[in-house]
């Protein structure tokens, strides 16, 4: 034989045999005992008697001892092995994962349908799934230059056709030339298209004023679920008392808790405040953190704003109390905000994590570590299916970035589908292209009234749409009065002026 050596292993003694050519196991004929074989050694002292041998010690022990599956007999009375993986050889952590979205009640709801499918009578007619944020599942209408873009980027023929508009036509071919051999079937960097992840910086800055965006720290990822574990990866370490701790919002999203369950990592809890419209409370967080470092290492503060599932907005100050918070606990800080273009009521406003974050000045802005994620499966779009959607990473090491990056080119790339239509979400058709009048259509909101709006909620100063007199088709308009005393007219104006800047440079 050609290994050099065999262990033996019974729960009497153990028998180490060097495997040469004139060599046999005890208790066979010939056997050679300690002392009688130079290359042979006893490890322990109890012999063996004549009707001992290895093999029948080894299969003294039980198969489960040994590693082993069971055997069982089959109904044809034929011996056949047990199942290698069972519920109690399996990864114990993937039995303490729970995600409540596609839990039993889901899984009835499918029986349901097929029961409904095969004739049975229930007391209803049909299914309907209110249990996840799936829009077009639920009727929602796909916008049209999205899936124009990317019927064109996968079927590259149909560039010909003279029924697609031709800012359609144009950036399919700028996302298809920056696809490996002008496919969106080749795979991408792992951390994204580049051009893609250029637009995103170039969004992120619009949309948070001016504020710099470094696509280097940019990462596309398959829907926001994809980067928020991925950060939790990198985070989670330590066992026992220094094991990683992780807070996140009660209600909260599963899965935040599904993902902390399987890593092994510690669930901190703090309560919102439903009394208070699901508000953020600073004692809470000081309550839970101070609690949790009697058994783990709180190392992250996960923050969902929009809400979800609780629909809360948090305020300008919320936020600036919560980064103070995480500077104080030396805390990871990550903002799940997919849901920021769904804010409606009066009063609200969205605020980046990321903006708020580096107009508090350096203190803050140069030390507190973030990640914030965004999603093409909510919102006006409710694209669940291509998985589209980005990280932001803000103050991380830099050897740490490494170690990111390597995380994420195991799974090679998120689908490239997602990511040309997360592109087309943070770079959708701008005035004067031709299918600007029809996005502006379907996400359902005039630009005259989206502009009036903006400005009430920012300046408080209420005007009315021009849409509202009547106006030529792609021009828009607004009607403001001014009233005695005159003298306030310049401060009005003033105000109007800086947002109309302000609004020209997040939206033009």
């Amino acid at each position: 034989m050609s290994a050099a050596r065999m262990q033996v292993l019974s729960s009497r003694n153990v028998w180490l045999l060097s495997r040469g050519r004139n060599e046999v196991f005890a208790g066979r004929s010939g056997a050679q005992r300690p002392g009688g074989d130079p290359r042979t050694r006893s490890l322990t002292c109890p012999p063996l008697s004549s009707s001992s041998s290895p093999g029948r010690a080894l299969s003294s022990l039980s198969a489960t001892r040994r590693g082993l599956p069971k055997e069982k007999m089959s109904e044809n009375g034929i011996m056949s092995r047990a199942k290698v993986l069972t519920i109690d050889t399996m990864n114990p952590t993937v039995k303490k994962v729970e995600y409540a979205v596609r839990g039993p009640i889901v899984q009835r709801a499918v029986e349901l349908e097929r029961e409904l499918s095969e004739g049975m009578k229930k007391p209803f007619a049909e299914v309907i799934k209110a249990n996840i944020g799936d829009a077009h599942a639920m009727g929602q209408q796909p916008i049209t230059f999205f899936r124009q873009v990317l019927a064109l980027c996968s079927y590259p023929e149909l560039l010909s056709d003279s029924t697609f508009p031709e800012d359609a036509k144009s950036r399919a071919c700028r996302i298809l030339q920056s696809c490996g051999g002008n496919s969106m079937g080749s795979y991408s960097a792992s951390q994204g298209i580049d051009s893609v992840r250029q637009d995103v910086a170039r969004y992120i800055e619009r949309r948070d004023g001016g504020v710099a965006c470094d696509p280097d720290n940019i990462y596309l990822t398959t829907g926001a679920s994809d980067g928020i574990v991925t950060m939790l990866k990198l985070l989670v370490c330590g066992e026992g008392t220094t094991r990683t701790g992780v807070m996140i919002p009660i209600p909260q999203y599963p899965l935040y808790s599904a993902a902390l369950a399987e890593l092994g990592a510690v669930q901190i809890n703090y309560f919102l405040n439903e009394e208070k419209c699901w508000s953020l409370d600073i004692t809470e967080l000081q309550r839970a953190v101070n609690e949790a470092r009697q058994y783990c290492n709180p190392r992250a503060l996960c923050i969902i704003n929009p809400g979800n599932p609780t629909g809360q907005v948090q305020s300008r100050q919320c936020i600036e109390d919560v980064i103070r918070f995480a500077a104080k606990e030396r805390l990871f800080l990550m903002a799940d905000e997919v849901y920021q273009d769904n804010v409606y009521a009066e009063g609200c406003q969205f605020h980046s994590f990321k903006k708020v974050l580096f107009e508090m000045g350096p203190e803050y802005a140069e030390t507190v570590e973030l990640a914030s994620f965004h999603s093409t499966s909510k919102c006006y779009m409710g694209e669940c299916g291509f998985r589209g959607g980005y990280m932001e990473i803000i103050n991380m090491d830099d050897e740490v970035k490494d170690q990111l990056t390597k995380l994420l080119s195991v799974r090679l790339c998120p689908p490239v589908p997602g990511q040309a239509l997360m592109d087309l979400v943070v770079n959708p058709p701008q005035p004067g292209e031709p299918s600007y009048g029809s996005f502006i259509k379907e996400t359902g909101q005039q630009p005259d009234m989206f502009y009036c709006m903006k400005m009430l909620e920012e300046t408080g100063i209420c005007l009315v749409p021009g849409s509202g007199f009547g106006q030529k088709d792609g021009t828009y308009h607004f009607r403001m009065t001014i009233l005695p005393p005159t003298d306030k007219l310049k401060i009005l104006l003033n105000k109007v002026k800086e947002f109309h800047q302000r609004f020209t440079q997040q939206y033009s």
